[in-house]
């Protein structure tokens, strides 16, 4: 009977200390970072299309098509294994070589817009709108991310999970954030009479 009544306090103990809730906390927040990099890998994998028929335009600057195809190269070189959530210099590493892409292709689809035979390309058109939803998807997968993380680091912060997080190793989780907002927040500057 003793012992019965010792595995009810210790399970009783358990549930109100959060212990469960951090497990499933932390799956979240890894299911929701798996989906922050499957969109990034559907972007990757649609920028060499995206070149292929840039480069068809023989007018094109070759300069911004180089940017796009280093960007994506070194986005693509990082490993990102589950413990790179936990690792913050591995995980802005990654977050910067994903934000070069997004500056490069957003500077690829400005320049574009300047070149009429591009435009009318129906391949390019169809490219286009696939990397425009791809990035609306990358959006929502980064903003579930970063709610996912806000409900485990509360969870981890509060009071009395907070002791819970201290005894069995949950620290707070690193939140997405972007390496330069000042270069972000400023348009990208097209300059035809450069030569």
């Amino acid at each position: 009977m003793k012992r019965w009544f010792l595995v009810l306090a210790a399970t009783l103990m358990l549930n109100g200390c959060g212990y469960n809730d951090f497990q499933s906390l932390d799956e979240q927040t890894k299911s929701a970072w798996s989906e922050v990099l499957n969109q990034y890998q559907r972007r990757a994998d649609l920028v060499p299309n995206i070149v292929a028929t840039v480069k068809g335009e023989a007018a094109f600057e070759q300069e911004t098509l180089t940017k796009v195809v280093e960007a994506r190269a070194k986005a693509t070189s990082i490993q990102v294994t589950p413990e790179t959530l936990n690792d913050p210099e591995a995980f802005k590493k990654f977050q910067a070589a994903q934000g070069e892409l997004g500056s490069a292709l957003s500077r690829l689809m400005v320049v574009a817009e300047q070149y009429p035979n591009l435009k009318a390309n129906q391949g390019f058109s169809d490219l286009r709108v696939q990397l425009e939803g791809t990035e609306n998807r990358v959006t929502v997968a980064r903003n579930r991310y970063i709610q996912a993380v806000q409900q485990y680091n509360t969870l981890a912060r509060s009071f009395p999970t907070n002791l819970t997080a201290m005894v069995f190793g949950y620290p707070a989780k690193e939140g997405f954030t972007v390496q330069n907002e000042a270069a972000i927040s400023t348009p990208p500057v097209v300059d035809f009479n450069k030569k």
